[in-house]
């Protein structure tokens, strides 16, 4: 592990930012697709006819303020170094409204919305900020490996989350408790996991970036303005980076059509209990684990692209197997599958924005490479709601129609030259704002 390690960075600093995938994951498994999403439509709101887009709005809301306030944020945290103070403000804030759904009871709508915008915006933000130390502490040749690292720590640390709170929901439902009771005390276990899990960040992780100003010069929003405005007046010489992503667009889109209608699908399509879905979201995340770590060092190996590549066209039998699936058998092979896809892929893009991101502006570019995500995170369940609303309910049709993705990201990423964008990230000059 040291080898794959900068200089001057230990291996308990590396533990220390992978822990935090590790801590954060607890959030998406359970508030977003395990455990609150089902609550909120259920008891919230009430199984109303709109409670679904209720649901997926408040998730679009929060996904929008990302995309707008992401590269602004890291324009001001590469401006002032100040990542690190950012990713603790951030996780903060996720940590006490993630708390805070605890207080969302059944018909408590405008409190729910509320407190899941607020603290999915935290963890996007956060998410960014968390990856832009990666090439801080990952060696170049073994930025894919290091990133694959906290991947998969990542899968781990949602298991964990998620177990606590199966196994508190299993206790409370045998004495007698519905879902009113025990998945606001889910909340206050997510939260408490992801707070304490995240300690050794703070402890351990070095805020190595230095301030890139005048002696002097205040802390002020302007200056993440005229820095973003110097990046989007450069955009040309990036265009390799900017052609990434526009594939990671794509196929995120994917990926988020696929993590947030699996349970709709396997319900709808395959027939699957509500236990047969909770087995098969713990066994993904154990397949995505492996694919994350297992493909980290293929990356570094075969290299980023071939391996981005690889990935994509697992993506594409993944959703013909689901299509042409029948019943569970070929549908769990595609599940798992799509675990393996998942975790690497995404480990995967992570490297090259990396790799393609300029030194003194880490986070401004990895918060263009969160625009570019929660973008997706809209586009792709938008695009497969569509296709089944506007084909009568035909989920199969849907999941093919998603895999176009794919099909565009494996196209737009043979344009992509990383020799070319390695040296346009590497010949930018740091400036004073």
């Amino acid at each position: 592990m040291p080898a794959s390690l900068a200089r001057g960075v230990t291996r308990r600093e590396a533990w220390a930012w992978a822990m935090y995938d590790f801590a954060n994951s607890g959030y998406t498994t359970v508030v977003i697709t395990a455990v609150f999403s089902a609550y909120f439509v259920a008891e919230v709101a009430g199984g109303a006819d709109w409670a679904t887009l209720a649901w997926t709005s408040a998730l679009s809301l929060s996904y929008a303020l990302v995309i707008l306030g992401a590269p602004l944020l890291g324009a001001y945290a590469d401006a002032f170094a100040c990542k690190k103070r950012l990713l603790l403000l951030s996780t903060l804030g996720c940590v006490a409204t993630t708390a805070a759904l605890a207080l969302a009871g059944p018909g408590a709508l405008a409190l729910a919305v509320l407190f899941i915008v607020l603290s999915n915006f935290c963890f996007g933000c956060g998410e960014n900020l968390i990856a832009a130390f990666l090439p801080e502490i990952a060696r170049e040749d073994a930025i894919g490996r290091v990133s694959g690292w906290g991947w998969g720590l990542g899968y781990i640390g949602g298991l964990v989350s998620l177990g606590a709170c199966l196994g508190y929901v299993a206790w409370a439902q045998a004495q007698g408790h519905g879902a009113a009771q025990f998945v606001p005390v889910c909340m206050l276990i997510t939260a408490a996991l992801f707070a304490l899990a995240s300690l050794p960040t703070f402890l351990f992780l070095r805020e190595r970036a230095r301030p890139q100003l005048q002696p002097g010069a205040r802390h002020s929003a302007a200056v993440a303005w005229r820095r973003f405005a110097r990046t989007l007046s450069e955009a040309g010489r990036y265009r390799d980076l900017l052609r990434f992503l526009a594939c990671t667009l794509c196929y995120q889109a994917g990926i988020a059509a696929v993590i947030t209608l699996a349970a709709i699908y396997a319900d709808q399509a395959m027939g699957f209990t509500t236990q047969d879905t909770l087995l098969l979201i713990l066994l993904v995340n154990i397949t995505a684990s492996l694919g994350a770590v297992s493909f980290g060092y293929v990356q570094d190996r075969l290299g980023h692209r071939p391996t981005l590549a690889l990935t994509l066209l697992g993506w594409l039998l993944m959703v013909g197997l689901a299509w042409a699936a029948e019943g569970p058998p070929l549908f769990w092979l595609a599940a798992n599958i799509a675990g393996l896809c998942m975790g690497a892929s995404q480990s995967a893009g992570r490297a090259i924005v990396g790799l393609l991101a300029p030194p003194t502006r880490l986070a401004e570019f990895f918060g263009l490479w969160g625009q570019a995500v929660k973008l997706s995170s809209i586009l792709g369940p938008m695009t497969y709601g569509l296709t089944n609303w506007l084909s009568g309910g035909d989920h199969r049709l849907a999941i093919l129609i998603t895999g176009g993705y794919f099909v565009l990201g494996l196209l737009i990423l043979a344009s992509v030259d990383l020799k070319r964008g390695r040296r346009a990230a590497l010949a930018e000059r740091p400036t004073d704002t």
